[in-house]
């Protein structure tokens, strides 16, 4: 991937200024406001994997008082979605298509999600994005896959 991916510059920019991760992660969350509900913080963005945090507060929890369900899928497509932006071409865009996941264990702590992508997936089509969830103590809370609809921008 060329330097050229306008989110991974300002990823890359932001990030290694004080508080430039928290600045990113404010930013990314008001473009999707839903996204402002679990407080995410992204941690790690390159081309073809992304890493994003919540924290568990009583915003985020459910009766049992474990991370939601919901909250959990959120996390999963912000993970998705930077890491998209941040490995896409320019000259292709993606929406998502399908969303499948599994949860594997109670998430009753902080939890930070993942995505990863081929760098060579990126075709018009369909693309599969892996997602998955930890708990502090490294227990994989939920897991799953994210489907993209991949087609050409339109030439203006």
């Amino acid at each position: 991937m060329s330097t050229d991916n306008y989110v991974l510059a300002q990823w890359n920019r932001l990030s290694a200024m004080p508080a430039g991760k928290w600045l990113f992660s404010k930013f990314v969350a008001n473009k999707a406001p839903y996204f402002t509900t679990i407080n995410p913080l992204v941690e790690e963005l390159r081309n073809g994997h992304a890493r994003v945090s919540m924290k568990k507060r009583r915003a985020v929890q459910n009766h049992i008082g474990t991370v939601h369900a919901i909250a959990l899928c959120n996390l999963m497509e912000i993970c998705m979605g930077v890491c998209a932006e941040a490995s896409i071409p320019k000259h292709l865009r993606w929406l998502p298509k399908g969303m499948t996941v599994r949860y594997t264990a109670k998430a009753g702590t902080d939890i930070t999600g993942y995505a990863e992508v081929a760098e060579d997936a990126w075709k018009p089509g369909e693309v599969v994005v892996k997602v998955w969830a930890t708990d502090t103590a490294g227990v994989t809370v939920i897991d799953g896959t994210i489907t993209l609809h991949v087609s050409e921008k339109p030439r203006t």
